[in-house]
């Protein structure tokens, strides 16, 4: 395989993997962003731990949608990461996913 293969592969993957995001994002109530990862879920928890002197965040989320092009299955029923970099949670408004109407 080629560069140019492997780069027209990532570019359709990515494509692809917009359209399912734009495609779901209507069922899901809240955003999530960590370092490592973009999620959409129905329900989120954070909490910082500091167990061992250095503070970290759990986030606990349910109902979830991973932004992940190489993972073949997106959808997952709980999710727990743990992180010492910034959580970011914004929760959707109906008016944030909805379509423009086609005349």
């Amino acid at each position: 395989m080629s560069a140019e293969d492997l780069e027209r592969y990532e570019t359709e993957m990515e494509l692809a993997l917009y359209r399912e995001y734009r495609d779901v994002v209507r069922i899901f109530k809240y955003v999530v962003e960590t370092d490592r990862r973009f999620y959409l879920c129905n329900a989120v928890d954070v909490k910082v731990r500091s167990e061992t002197g250095d503070a970290y965040f759990e986030v606990t989320m349910a109902d979830a949608w991973v932004w992940d092009i190489y993972r073949p299955a997106r959808f997952a029923k709980n999710v727990k990461v743990l992180t010492f970099k910034d959580v970011n949670v914004e929760e959707l408004q109906d008016s944030d996913f909805k379509l423009p109407e086609s005349d």
